[in-house]
Formats: structure tokens, sequence, C-alpha cells
């Protein structure tokens, strides 16, 4: 490019900070300039920091910010339910968007999103950072070359810890929905959310109409509304399983990955250290570590130069299939008191499932769900298909 791309960011707190800072990498870099910040209120020279040299216009106001100031590009990091209103108000300028995951609340809204942005002409980016490991086409590869053997299925796991507070940070967190609002703030459908759409990547199968079918087993430890700890099946349209099973109430916190598995052998990918360990049958294991392309990074080269998009909306069909099936499923069951406890943390207290760690990872290396592995609280009618 050029000059550098000018953009706005709507939504520069919460994980907004993270967007800042790499705007603020790429502004660096002569890649971007961070023209607008759009915040229900302005952010303070501290929250600005270096941004307060050379100050960028703030508004409230999205479709106002973005007239005034001429920006190509935006990156959308707002609540959930507002992504799509705000995705088409960008689209109906010709401004090109980076959509933080999930993309919408549901798959109506989804559709509506996707098919206003293709209609514009504008460029879209869906902010799953996972697919821009160039690890991801390495694993592809070595499935395609028959490294592993025949596919048998995937399996995710992911083990974090949040404390109480974790979901008081937002009106919306931890909600279904809010009033006739939905929401579906779910460890499924957001902060593990990674953990979904890269099984579906991996698999290859992350178009909407690759689904065939949708189990999910939803639960809470915690007082919410939404799923803390859940497993889910996704049934592609050729068999192929893909199993996920999550917790936000881990004993200890652990970097969630994906396992892919052959008759032969497997390939684990740590998604978030861009990490892979392949083991087959005749080979000792073999560890690699690989880059990765940022998505903004993607969306100006795309913008530049036509290099394709790493996470256009269609590539996560699949994952909004799986946010509508936990959107209309049944509510989240509560944990009895005896599988969970209470312990202290940095910002307050938080909850903690007996042995959830070991039964996370049991389903990622069989692709059974929790009433599959015995887990004493999963009963089988808490399994909704869809």
């Amino acid at each position: 490019m050029t000059t550098p791309l000018p953009i706005v960011l709507a939504g520069a707190r919460g994980h907004g900070r993270w967007h800042l800072a790499n705007i603020e990498r790429l502004q660096r870099q002569g890649v971007v300039r961070l023209a607008g910040i759009c915040e229900l209120t302005p952010l303070t020279e501290a929250e600005l920091g270096v941004f307060t040299a050379e100050p960028p216009r703030q508004s409230s106001d999205f479709g106002a910010l973005l007239d005034a100031t001429g920006a190509r590009a935006a990156v959308v990091c707002t609540p959930i339910p507002t992504h799509t209103d705000l995705a088409l108000t960008a689209a109906r300028r010709g401004v090109h968007l980076l959509l933080e995951k999930p993309p919408a609340a549901t798959f109506a809204d989804f559709t509506r999103m996707s098919d206003g942005v293709r209609e514009a002409g504008t460029a879209c980016q869906i902010g799953f950072q996972s697919f821009g490991s160039h690890a991801v086409p390495v694993i592809r590869e070595l499935v395609a070359d028959g490294a592993i053997g025949s596919l048998r299925g995937i399996g995710a796991a992911g083990a974090w810890v949040r404390e109480e507070a974790y979901f008081r940070r937002a009106p919306w967190a931890g909600r279904r929905r809010l009033g006739s609002t939905d929401v579906v703030d779910g460890v499924l459908t957001n902060p593990l959310a990674h953990a979904v759409a890269t099984s579906l990547e991996l698999a290859g199968k992350g178009a909407a109409e690759d689904v065939a079918d949708i189990e999910t087993e939803l639960f809470r430890a915690h007082d919410i509304e939404a799923d803390d700890t859940s497993s889910l099946r996704v049934t592609t349209t050729d068999g192929l399983a893909v199993t996920v099973c999550v917790t936000l109430c881990a004993e200890r916190a652990a970097e969630p990955y994906v396992v892919v598995h052959g008759d032969r052998g497997r390939i684990t990918f740590w998604y978030k250290q861009d990490r892979v360990l392949l083991q087959r049958a005749g080979h000792g294991p073999e560890e690699t570590v690989h880059g990765r392309t940022d998505l903004l990074e993607n969306l100006a080269a795309h913008l530049a130069d036509d290099t394709p998009l790493l996470v256009p909306p269609h590539r996560t069909g699949a994952f909004m299939r799986v946010v509508e099936a936990v959107r209309t499923g049944a509510e989240p069951a509560a944990l009895p008191a005896d599988a969970w406890y209470s312990e202290p943390a940095t910002q307050g207290p938080r909850r903690v499932v007996k042995g959830i760690d070991a039964v996370v990872d049991a389903g990622a290396d069989s692709l059974a769900l929790f009433s599959e592995l015995g887990a004493p609280w999963a009963r089988s009618r808490e399994v909704s298909a869809s």
C-alpha cells in the first residue's frame, strides 16, 4: 500500500484494548492509520497512550464517525448483539471490516450480515485469529498426504479459569439473552469459540452446509444463564465427528488444543501457541512451531493487492450453526452443588468443577461427550440435538 489504511475501531475497551495495541503496532509499520474510535464514553489520554500525540476522532455514533474520518476499514469489537447492525452500517458506506467473533448472536443475523456485505461489495474478515496460524495449512496438508492414515475424527479440549467477576464484566456477560435480544455468551460460543471454529476449519468443514447434525450438552457451575462447562459434537455431511469439550471452571488453566485423529496417528495443535505435535506409526514424535499472519494485516493486504482473506464469513457458517444450536437448545443445566467447589482467586472467588480437567482431555482423546464419558453430573437427558 502506498498510504496507510485509515481505520476506525469500534469498541476500544475490554478485548478492544488488544485491537488498539495491534493497531498501534501496524501503524508504526505504516500499514494502517487509526482515524477514529467509537465508544459510548471517549477514551482518556491514559487509555489512548501513544495515540495522544496525534489523537483520533472519537464519537459514539459509528456511522457519523465513518463519514467524518473517511475510513476505509473498521474493526468491530463490541457486544455480540451489535455486530450485525454495525457491520451493515459500515457496508452501506463501502467500509471494509474486521468483525470480532462470534460474528452474530443468531444464524439469521449472520445471514443478514453476510448478505449485506456481499451485496455492498465490501470485504469482511471474521476475528478467528487461529485461522491465521501457518500451522493450519500444514496440518491440512499432512492429513491430505495420509501422514496419519484415514481421518477418524477431530476432538478439542479447553480448560480455562475464569473468576466469578468475569461474569460481571458487562451487562451481557454470561447471558443467553437480554430481554428480547439474544446474546449467547457461553463457553462454546465466545471465550472458547476458537476451539470449535478451529476444529471445523481443520476438518475442512467450515461452511454452514457442511453440518449434518449437532449435539450439545450445556452445563453451568456459576450462577449465570449461559453455559460455562459444555461438550458438543458436530457430525459433518460426510459423517466426520468433530467433538469439543470445554470449561471455564478448570482445576488448573491449560492451553486449549485440537486433536486430529487418524487410524495411523494423530496431530495435536495448540492453536494459541501455533504449536503442532505429529505422532504416527513408525516414526518418533515431531514437534514444530509455526508463524502467524495477523488478520488486520491480512485485510489490509487484501485491499491492497487482492491477497485472499483468511476468514471470510462463509468459512464460519458451520460455527454459526453451532451458535444457533446453543441458542435454541435446552437451557444449560445447573451442576449439583457437590460437583464443584469455590476457591479464592486474584480478583475474588472462582468455581472449580471437580475432575473437569481430565474429563475435557478424555473427550478430545475419545471424541466423546460428557454423558458418554461417565461424568456423574452429565445425564443423557441433557443432550440436545439439532
